[in-house]
């Protein structure tokens, strides 16, 4: 047990890894002095407000999971938005998390104090805009790596529409598709798991505009029959042999985003247009095949995409669209495309919102960012010139061939070691060191220019510009992000500040005895 009643930890967020914070806080250092903050009703982040028909994860379930929390119950080999959800209420109330969470409540500002080596955490209720102040020693911001929503800035004219219109992340479940002309905008993995799932009703007629072409795999969603999952239950070690493998297999398709993979990137583009060949309408092969190589944007899991194509209530429109009018869309042709709903499929900002948080240094996260040329952390974790404080899915952690979850685990699994003796009131503050974190993300930025990433514009870069910096892709496979972060754990890399003398020469002694997490007095 490492829990002073004086020591407060605040948690951002009520989702995946604000849950998955909570449980390791619980579990593995016996602290329960936390408070998660939730701006919205209810848990689980982005499997709650996407519930669009279709929405899942393109990501296996027994590796889209705790690793400590295995479940043998996952009915497909890609599990839905309700069974996602599910599983992370199981797991929130398993551990009673709601006597530790405040619903509709939202942290807006958190400003350091260098003299108290604690947190002052401005909190306002998202209804009555009520406003209070506390305290926190550590704080954790979960706030995923997707943030608001994005309406595509160059489809103009969303307010002259005249019937409902929404994105599909904020789904409107109350309007009645049968019988409806349909515009779908985007054919990113939303757009992809969306439309097949509404063109079901042949009396849906579905317009799917696009701009770009992607790149589409086949998904092999087998079922699990009822005798493995009694051996995954009372086998677990089978269970976790099987999750493993699933994370093996992913770790090797990283080879198709170096570049210099030359032989493998030309492999898998065959085999990709092979199933866009063989599944798509003959009409819309030559536009559905990217020009850019596979992987520089997010790979499509199909979930029957390409096959419900072959529809007659399923059309694509790749004219470009020039604004939305009263009665549809206006093409770049002049033509108008007539419908009766519009739902924009255009995917996330991965730009951190509702960043005010002011550090060590007396500027705030923002400047920080601003002064970097765009996000950046330490191994997506920690900001210089911001103690005690980590982010969960931070900039450049995510792979595109892992689980977000296995990253997360990573990054908590981190903080819970250098928060340990946080905790237990033997240090006041850990803060990692500007140089280590400069000489990191100059590593990283470098190794990402030899990847397919920097060959087509998208949501990884700042601005959406190829040219610009990427800010969400980390340069290699979940094993070598292990190993990094396993290496993260060295007391010499971080800044520290004492409140029980000795601790940094106990840890020194340690270090030299066990040749691990060695730190110098003049380090600290």
């Amino acid at each position: 047990m490492v829990s002073k009643s004086s020591v407060h930890v605040v948690i951002v967020g009520a989702g995946l890894a604000g849950i998955s914070t909570a449980v390791n806080l619980k579990t593995q250092l016996g602290f329960e002095n936390f408070t998660i903050y939730e701006k919205d009703s209810s848990i689980g982040g982005t499997w709650r407000v996407n519930t669009y028909p279709g929405c899942g994860s393109d990501v296996p379930g027994h590796w889209y999971s705790l690793s400590s929390e295995l479940n043998p119950n996952w009915e497909r080999l890609y599990a839905s938005q309700p069974e996602i959800q599910a599983y992370w209420q199981d797991i929130y109330e398993k551990y009673n998390l709601e006597s530790y969470t405040q619903f509709n409540t939202m942290v807006t500002a958190a400003t350091w104090s260098n003299d108290t080596q604690t947190y002052t955490v401005e909190v306002t209720n998202t209804i009555s805009g009520e406003k209070k102040l506390v305290e926190a020693n550590v704080m954790f911001y979960a706030i995923g790596g997707f943030q608001k929503p994005v309406f595509s800035a160059d489809v103009p004219g969303a307010e002259n529409f005249k019937g409902p219109i929404w994105h599909s992340a904020r789904y409107r479940h109350d309007v009645e598709l049968k019988g409806k002309r349909v515009g779908v905008i985007g054919n990113g993995c939303s757009g992809a798991q969306l439309i097949p799932a509404i063109a079901v009703d042949p009396s849906v007629q579905v317009t799917n505009f696009c701009r770009t072409p992607h790149w589409i795999v086949p998904r092999a969603n087998y079922a699990y029959p009822r005798w493995i999952k009694w051996i995954f239950a009372r086998m677990p070690f089978i269970m976790r042999w099987h999750r493993n493998l699933i994370m093996f297999r992913s770790d090797l398709t990283f080879l198709i985003f170096r570049k210099s993979n030359k032989k493998i990137i030309a492999l898998a583009r065959r085999a990709m247009m092979k199933h866009i060949v063989s599944t798509a309408p003959k009409s819309e092969i030559k536009n559905l095949i990217p020009s850019y190589p596979p992987g520089c944007k997010r790979i499509i899991v199909d979930p029957g995409y390409l096959k419900c194509l072959n529809q007659r209530n399923v059309n694509l429109n790749w004219d470009g669209i020039d604004s939305i009018v009263e009665n549809g869309i206006k093409l770049k042709t002049g033509e108008v495309v007539p419908l009766d709903v519009i739902i924009f499929a255009t995917g996330f900002s991965v730009i951190p919102d509702n960043l005010n948080v002011r550090g060590s240094a007396g500027i705030t996260m923002n400047e920080y960012y601003e002064a970097q040329g765009g996000p950046t952390a330490y191994v997506g974790s920690s900001v210089p010139g911001f103690p005690n404080l980590f982010f969960l899915l931070g900039p450049n952690v995510v792979s595109g061939s892992t689980s977000v979850i296995f990253i997360e685990e990573l990054q908590i699994g981190l903080a819970m070691k250098l928060m340990k003796p946080v905790l237990a009131g033997q240090l006041k503050s850990v803060e990692i060191k500007p140089e280590v974190s400069d000489k990191y993300n100059e590593w990283l930025q470098e190794r990402l220019q030899g990847s397919v990433w920097t060959q087509c514009d998208s949501y990884y870069h700042l601005d959406g510009d190829k040219k610009g910096l990427n800010i969400a892709n980390f340069p290699g496979p979940a094993a070598l992000l292990y190993w990094i972060i396993r290496r993260a754990e060295r007391w010499d890399q971080w800044k520290i500040v004492e409140a029980e003398k000795g601790w940094v020469s106990r840890q020194n002694w340690l270090g030299w005895l066990f040749g691990y997490g060695k730190t110098s007095r003049k380090d600290v």
